[in-house]
Parts: structure tokens; sequence; C-alpha cells
């Protein structure tokens, strides 16, 4: 606990010096972050979903100790992500409910920047959804929903919404943000491939609704999307495009591709990295006709070295993560967070 105590003074001085240094010019206008934070769950056993593991009684013995290091760390990546800035919106996934969101924003170094909370339940079996923060100085919701997903051949297969908000950023400017956390690999890609097509479809058909109503939508899709760019499910079913020439606001653009070419990765599986947390943007904030701009090179993985540990069984670094199987690593994630900067014209 002294340790917890001491991690969190230093992150609490750190949030201090950026409020104090506020004055400073930051490149950026807006900064959108998604990260999978692995397992955050609460304390308490929710008799109606699967988290009887992460309680001091179950296979994984949580406790107040781990969980408040853990809100400790997410903090500290949120605010090397902001750097002099607290990010403007994050987008997380694998939380176990609302509680665990006020955890992160009322009880760890990051309740000094008074992040906002837009979360609603998913029926997944483990309890596990997705969340959104904002900063509400710079970004006012005007909407927001979950979006079910109800597989049509399999009822009983549940999986997380898709939360959708739609808000004005601080240059007057609609965005809408879509937070994903796709159906897992668990079986195998090939056999689990069907419900992320599905799940793909559902996100394509809510995007042509916008695209169809509005002039200048904004869209961006962050999340664990638990498919790389190439698949079915994102190249074909979403159609997020990888060549950036030329953008049609009426189409997805898939800053992942982008990302990939580079040879990084935000998750590694058998010793390969690749890109499971991706950003895709509508054309019009690429075509730099809007009020609202990016570009394919301000999308980014975040890879500070406190978030890598050497890969023994394998080479170079891996995600350093909270839990390996069942054993306590005392690390941050199995995934890397991604951001994308916007700008806004003057």
């Amino acid at each position: 606990m002294k340790n917890i105590f001491l991690a969190f003074l230093i992150l609490f001085l750190s949030i201090q010096k950026i409020e104090a240094q506020k004055e400073q010019k930051v490149k950026r206008d807006f900064r959108i972050m998604f990260y999978n934070v692995e397992n955050l769950f609460d304390l308490e056993n929710d008799s109606l979903t699967n988290d009887d593991e992460f309680t001091e009684e179950g296979e994984r013995h949580w406790n107040s100790t781990k969980y408040y290091d853990k809100l400790t760390k997410i903090a500290k990546v949120v605010i090397a992500v902001g750097e002099w800035s607290a990010p403007d919106i994050i987008g997380v996934c694998e939380i176990e409910n609302r509680h665990v969101l006020e955890g992160i924003t009322n009880f760890s170094p990051l309740k000094t920047i008074k992040y906002k909370i837009i979360h609603q339940n998913s029926p997944d079996r483990r309890g596990i959804d997705v969340g959104f923060l904002y900063r509400p100085e710079k970004f006012k919701p005007i909407n927001y929903e979950a979006i079910p997903i109800n597989f049509p051949n399999v009822p009983e297969h549940k999986t997380r919404d898709i939360l959708h908000v739609t808000g004005i950023a601080n240059n007057n400017d609609t965005l809408n943000i879509f937070v994903n956390h796709w159906p897992s690999r668990w079986g195998g890609q090939l056999e689990s491939e069907d419900s992320r097509i599905y799940v793909a479809s559902v996100l394509r058909a809510k995007v042509d609704s916008i695209l169809s109503n509005d002039a200048t939508p904004n869209i961006v899709i962050i999340g664990d999307l638990n498919d790389y760019p190439e698949n079915i499910s994102i190249s074909k079913t979403l159609n997020a495009k990888s060549e950036y020439t030329n953008p049609n606001k009426k189409e997805l653009y898939n800053l992942a591709w982008h990302l990939q070419t580079q040879k990084l990765g935000s998750h590694k599986y058998g010793g390969e990295w690749g890109i499971l947390d991706q950003i895709i943007i509508s054309g019009d904030l690429l075509n730099g006709e809007n009020k609202t701009i990016t570009s394919i090179n301000d999308a980014h993985i975040f890879n500070a070295n406190f978030l890598l540990e050497p890969d023994k069984s394998n080479v170079g670094f891996k995600p350093f993560r909270t839990y390996v199987g069942f054993k306590y690593n005392d690390g941050y994630s199995d995934h890397l967070p991604v951001f994308l900067d916007l700008y806004f014209k003057k």
C-alpha cells in the first residue's frame, strides 16, 4: 500500500505540473485515445455475470491492493499519452461497469482532470463493457446510444454493445465516435470470424445512415476489433480502405494500415506483433476540406518502455500485462494504447 500511495503522489504531482503548464503550446488541438485495459474488474461478485475469478476467493485472487494499483497504472498511461494536455476523449474496453470508470476518474490521479463518463451495461457473459471518458470543456455530448448486437442465428451468443457518442468539439464541429470491442478469437480465427463479420455489418449500417444524412459526418471508429486490417470483417464488410489518395468523405479509411506498414503493433500473439486496436475515420477528416482535419501520420500506437517487458519465449519485447494466465504479473495491459490527433482550421 505504501508503494501505491507513493506512485499516486508522483502521478498527482505530474498532473499538477501539466495543469500549471497549460499555456505551453501544444501542437494538436484534440486527442482521442483508445485503450484495452485488460480486465478491469471491481471488488464485488456480480451474481448476474461470470466474474467469479476476479474476486478475493477467485482463481486470480483479485483484491483492493491490485485494484487500486491498476487504477494508478491506467492513470499513468493516460497522462503519458496526453503529454502536456490530457487526452480529450478516451475510449476503453474490458471494464466491468461504470463503477470502475468512476474509480479511474475519481480515485486515481486523473481526478484533477475531471473526466465525465458515458457508459451502458452490455449483455456480455463476463460482464465486460466498453466505456467513454471525455473532458467537458473540450467535448459536449449531444446524444449517445449503445448499439446492441443480436446474432440472428445464435441468439444465445452475447457480446459487447457498440457505444456511439455524438457531440460537439470545442471548435463547434460535430464528431461521431464509435467505441468497439468485437468478439474474441476464442476457438480460432476462422471459427469465430462470422461473429465479427456480423458486428462489422451492424456498424457499417449505422455508418451508412450517418453518411446519408450528414454532409460532414466526422466519424472516428476506435476499438479492439479482434481482427487485423486485412481481415474480411474490416476490409470487406466494414469496407475500411487502405489507400488514402484523394479520400472520399463518404468512405471509411483505416489508419491502422499505415501503422502496419511501419511494422508496429498494439498486441503480440505467437511472437508476432499485430494491430487489433484500430482507428478508422471518415474521408472528410482526411481530405482537408472541413473544420476538423487529420492525416495518416497523426495516428499512433503508444509503446513507451514502461508498457513493455522482455519476450523471453520469442524475441524483443511484448506488452507488460497484468496477468499471464492466472499468474499476477503486476503490469499494465496485454494491449498498447492507440491515439489520434485532430486539428482545427482557424
